[in-house]
């Protein structure tokens, strides 16, 4: 029905701190891309899980381009199920994109810290 905006909301507000983090980062202008760039990764999931989501339920009948827009508001025994669909299931898909960015961004961050490393080894070398 309408869970897609639940995640296009969060990837929403991800892309304005995005934009904060590149306009007004202090510190270690390397350190700030890295951010960005980090905040990049999670926007394009957000958005990317999004726009195929609402691809399918505009498939399905589900979003028509007249109003109201979301067949489930059309009536409001609808309405309260596409609220709880976007509690349970939107919530539920927001959560597992930003965990699976949080693994990306682990792992970007230990092979960042490896390469450092091995770096380090060779100029003492």
């Amino acid at each position: 029905m309408a869970c897609f905006i639940v995640p296009a909301a969060e990837g929403a507000v991800v892309k304005v701190i995005e934009r904060r983090v590149e306009r007004g980062g202090a510190g270690d202008p390397k350190a700030v891309a890295r951010r960005a760039q980090r905040l990049r990764w999670l926007s394009g999931m957000l958005w990317g899980g999004s726009g195929l989501l609402a691809f399918e339920h505009v498939w399905h009948g589900e979003v028509v381009p007249f109003a109201p827009f979301l067949t489930a508001m059309a009536t409001p025994s609808d309405a309260v199920a596409m609220v709880r669909e976007m509690a349970t299931v939107g919530v539920g898909m927001a959560l597992a994109v930003t965990v699976v960015w949080g693994v990306m961004c682990a792992v970007a961050s230990a092979i960042e810290r490896r390469a450092n490393e091995g770096a380090a080894v060779e100029v003492q070398a």
